[in-house]
């Protein structure tokens, strides 16, 4: 498994006089993402369900927490209210509220199928569409967090997989709709990625498989993926700041997947891989 490379440092002043709102924001990308907003200069919120990782990196990184459903709309009204009334202010938005679902579409129950679109998709739309109206005031932008499973399918996922497509569809409607406005949205799409989230799944791949242990199931995982490791958190987190800047002024609508070029692959042709 190759080093994990090192990670671009943060651009002192990218994000100066912003204030930027991070949705899933008490582990992994999220608090990567927050990390690193707040490190190139924005007064950055966090919210999430879950009150102590959220204290946490507020605590970090001289931030606000706000508990907050992001999957209910009355309280994504209220967290948005709240943020502008202290702040005045919203210039970035980063939709990455999420949870993972397992099962086949025949398999799917529909508090199953209800729960995952809420988790994977409602978190999304309410979040852009309660922050739009401050967004189109700052010309500020949004960048929603979908997946590789956004642009493709696993086995047994079908309700994850379906709501990640679909935050993809949402985010190029909203760049299709605002950026006349000056409101840009964009997508990324993380591979593998080192979080907690992740762990939890490596350890049932292990156990399922008979690996040894975590670092030999993401070993499995990205035996195929071209730079042949998982992700940190401030990888993607990195990708996120770009495209929340100033530098990425032209970029709207797009898609960008941030997988270590696992979507590059040709199955077909694994099989010739080390033979030529």
């Amino acid at each position: 498994m190759s080093e994990i490379a090192s990670v671009a440092p943060p651009v002192a002043g990218r994000h100066a006089g912003k204030v930027a709102l991070v949705t899933g924001g008490g582990t992994g990308i999220g608090a990567a993402t927050a990390a690193r907003l707040a490190a190139e200069g924005a007064r950055v919120v966090v919210t999430g369900r879950r009150s102590e990782p959220l204290k946490a990196v507020a605590g970090q990184i001289s931030g606000r927490a706000i508990v907050a459903d992001m999957s209910d709309p009355a309280q994504v009204k209220a967290t948005v209210q709240q943020l502008i009334a202290e702040f005045g202010q919203l210039d970035l938005v980063v939709a990455n509220a999420g949870a993972p679902s397992v099962s086949a579409v025949a398999d799917t129950s529909d508090e199953s199928w209800r729960a995952s679109m809420a988790a994977n998709l409602d978190t999304a739309f309410f979040t852009l569409r309660e922050t739009l109206p401050a967004l189109l005031q700052s010309r500020g932008s949004a960048v929603l967090v979908s997946s590789t499973l956004g642009l493709s399918a696993g086995p047994k996922v079908a309700e994850y997989t379906t709501a990640k497509h679909a935050v993809i569809g949402l985010a190029k409607s909203a760049a299709r709709d605002y950026s006349g406005a000056g409101v840009r949205v964009n997508t990324v799409c993380p591979g593998w990625v080192r979080t907690a989230m992740s762990e939890a799944g490596m350890a049932q791949l292990a156990a399922l498989t008979g690996l040894p242990g975590v670092a030999e199931a993401y070993a499995k995982v990205t035996e195929q993926v071209p730079i042949g490791r998982a992700a940190d958190p401030a990888e993607i987190a990195s990708i996120i700041s770009f495209l929340g800047s100033a530098e990425a002024s032209y970029v709207t609508g797009a898609t960008i997947a941030v997988d270590g070029g696992a979507d590059i692959v040709d199955l077909p042709t694994l099989p010739m891989t080390g033979v030529f």
